[in-house]
């Protein structure tokens, strides 16, 4: 989880302007399929995203909305996607879901500054917004602490970062949906990954590991998050709680 960078963010290339001007004058539709794949070319094109096929990295963030299926979830009302990066799974679950209200959270001033740009692009700007602050921070924030149903995390950081600085964003009873390594690695073993006892003083509870057919750890925040969490800037990483 990197600290912010504080350098100029990007402002809107030829081909993202290029995008919207198409979508303005009717070019490709307002889809999944129409905008965001392009918008994640794009951000593959900065190094917002990592190697592998992007078909399989689309199936994988589709996999979060399987996931929420699976363990019969409502659709959120809000929701928050930590590291949101290159626009994974973020875009693609805004689509999916159009009523829910995204906090996409990316500490780098240049990738939130590219995420703007995409979701503007996407017209997707009267119900997502880019935080480019830290987690720990927002956590703390009267207006985005305790808020949402659900935050999603594809490698945002450590596992117990990851519940760290979600706990702070979620409503009692709300859900964490994050991405785990496949079956039969040396770090998959849920009960080492996610310990109760690790978990438990920041009120939340692992309900199950699901494969739609990635994998992905559901955790529930049973209670209220205390107050003392997250702990400031940094302290999560330095001295995980687990």
């Amino acid at each position: 989880m990197a600290l912010p960078d504080h350098s100029p963010a990007l402002t809107p290339g030829p081909r993202i302007a290029g995008m919207s001007t198409r979508l303005e004058s009717g070019g490709p539709t307002r889809t999944g399929a129409g905008v965001v794949r392009p918008l994640l070319e794009l951000a593959r094109s900065h190094g917002y995203l990592g190697p592998g096929p992007l078909s399989t990295q689309l199936r994988h963030a589709r996999g979060f909305a399987r996931a929420v299926r699976q363990m019969d979830l409502p659709t959120p009302r809000h929701a928050a996607d930590l590291g949101a990066g290159g626009g994974l799974p973020g875009l693609v679950l805004a689509f999916a879901w159009p009523e829910t209200v995204w906090w996409f959270v990316e500490a780098n001033a240049r990738r939130a500054g590219f995420l703007r740009d995409a979701v503007r692009t996407a017209r997707l700007d009267d119900r997502v917004e880019v935080l480019d602050d830290r987690a720990e921070v927002l956590g703390h924030s009267d207006r985005y602490r305790g808020r949402c149903d659900l935050v999603v995390a594809r490698s945002f950081a450590p596992p117990a970062v990851t519940a760290e600085c979600a706990a702070g964003l979620l409503v009692q009873g709300g859900a964490l949906i994050v991405s785990d390594p496949p079956a039969g690695t040396s770090q998959s073993n849920p009960e080492t990954r996610w310990p109760p006892a690790g978990l438990a003083p920041l009120g939340l509870r692992l309900r199950s590991v699901v494969s739609s057919p990635e994998r992905f750890a559901v955790l529930v925040q049973e209670r209220p998050c205390p107050d003392r969490f997250p702990r400031r800037v940094g302290v999560p990483g330095k001295r995980p709680l687990f």
